[in-house]
């Protein structure tokens, strides 16, 4: 029996709401020879019981339940389970566009040097609407830039050959959060790799997803994954090959000191604040007050980080109508590093206190 072309490769846990969507967008795909494999790791809605009806009527879909687990293992069991010679990874709240793998496939098998490939991406809300579309940098060089700074694909987009995944030994469960950038940068190592132009993917945005939940877990593996990196470019080797979990100590071998573990949580809680005024999103106050939290708890914070994090809270503030606590955030933004009174600091203090005065006006 010949081997398909592409496995499919998606995990469920209690994602009833959106899986049906997610599954339909893979069997309606204009490239139909595909295996799609599902893991189901610990399922206790009606997950299971849709993933069962779609196998029913497609001989495509490759179900498997296993013990409930570590998201980066059953990521693990679904990759190394695949038959083709590309996986590409779907989440199972995204929904993958109907040409996705057909135009992802041809570009691999017209560039054999290319072991990962991505692709921009429209996300959307809980309901289906639109809120914004991304690009990431497209050629290799560039990518290989980026990814010394941050993560520059979105992971449900990519494909990548079975053969480089392999090699490197699939995801490390310890990278909980990052086990995907920790896996791209070791890829990186290996292969060349790039992003298509084109949007591939709607990636769903809302409240209950795992990196949501994980924020400061998905920090801390980040700095420890590019922390590693860096070693294995050194030749000084990778401390964290064995380690089970990211624990102090195991930053500290890597060379991460406290204030970079603290900047990098603040800049996460930022991203994730800012993220939600990008995608015009309500920001949860919880988050914002989690952020201030954190700031008011660092001991090493320099001043443009503090600036930045109190600018975040000023724009998530207004957002949400509490005028008084933005121009407050704001004012504390301009006081903690006064750069910001020139270029795009005076710029944002003239926008929010414009939007202040503004929203003060408008009948209640």
């Amino acid at each position: 029996m010949n081997k398909p072309l592409v496995s499919v490769a998606m995990i469920v846990c209690n994602v009833e709401r959106f899986l049906a969507e997610a599954i339909e967008s893979i069997l309606n795909q204009t490239l139909r020879d595909f295996e799609f494999i599902i893991v189901d790791f610990g399922s206790t809605d009606g997950s299971t019981s849709i993933v069962s009806h779609y196998q029913a009527k497609d001989s495509r879909i490759k179900f498997h339940v296993i013990p409930h687990c570590r998201v980066l293992e059953a990521r693990n069991v679904s990759c190394f389970l695949a038959q083709s010679p590309y996986i590409a990874i779907m989440d199972a709240d995204d929904v993958a566009l109907k040409d996705r793998l057909k135009w992802q496939i041809e570009f691999m098998e017209r560039n054999p040097e290319v072991g990962v490939l991505g692709g921009a991406v429209e996300f959307i809300d809980a309901t289906g609407k639109k809120l914004l579309t991304r690009q990431y940098p497209l050629r290799d060089g560039e990518i290989k830039d980026a990814i010394l700074r941050h993560c520059p694909f979105v992971h449900p987009t990519v494909v990548m050959r079975k053969e480089v995944f392999v090699s490197v030994g699939g995801y490390r469960r310890a990278f909980v959060g990052a086990g995907d950038y920790d896996l791209l940068l070791r890829m990186a190592e290996r292969c060349e790799m790039a992003n298509l132009g084109v949007v591939v993917l709607k990636r769903r945005f809302h409240p209950n997803q795992v990196s949501c939940r994980n924020l400061e877990k998905q920090a801390i593996s980040g700095i420890a994954a590019r922390a590693a990196a860096s070693s294995r470019r050194n030749g000084q080797g990778d401390p964290s090959t064995s380690v089970r979990e990211i624990t102090p100590a195991v930053l500290s071998g890597l060379g991460i000191t406290e204030e970079a573990v603290e900047q990098a949580l603040l800049k996460a809680y930022r991203n994730r604040v800012n993220l939600h005024g990008r995608l015009s999103l309500d920001t949860p106050l919880p988050l914002v007050n989690l952020m201030l939290a954190k700031l008011a708890e660092s001991k090493h914070v320099r001043a443009p980080v503090a600036a930045a994090v109190w600018s975040a809270a000023a724009h998530a503030y207004l957002s949400r109508g509490k005028v008084l606590k933005a121009v407050t955030a704001a004012t504390r933004a301009f006081l903690v590093d006064p750069a910001l009174a020139i270029g795009r600091g005076r710029r944002e203090l003239r926008h929010l206190l414009r939007g202040a005065g503004t929203r003060a006006r408008q009948p209640r």
